[in-house]
C-alpha cells in the first residue's frame, strides 16, 4: 500500500505539540501549586495518552 507524501509540517506537527505541552507541564509543576498542579498533570499525561493511542493502531 502506497502512502501519500507528507510535508515536514505534517510529519512534525504532533511531536512539536507534545513537546510544547510537556514544556508547559514541567514549567507549571515547577512554578506553583493548586491549579498549576492540575495543569501539569493534564499536560504531562498527553505523551502517555499519545503512546496508548498509537499502540491501538499498531499493526503486527
Amino acid at each position: 500500500m502506497r502512502r501519500a507524501r507528507q510535508s515536514l509540517r505534517q510529519i512534525f506537527a504532533v511531536p512539536v505539540l507534545l513537546a510544547v505541552l510537556t514544556a508547559i507541564g514541567l514549567l507549571s509543576a515547577l512554578t506553583g501549586d493548586g491549579w498549576r498542579d492540575a495543569l501539569s498533570w493534564l499536560t504531562l499525561a498527553a505523551p502517555l495518552l499519545a503512546v496508548i493511542w498509537a499502540m491501538g493502531f499498531r499493526q503486527d
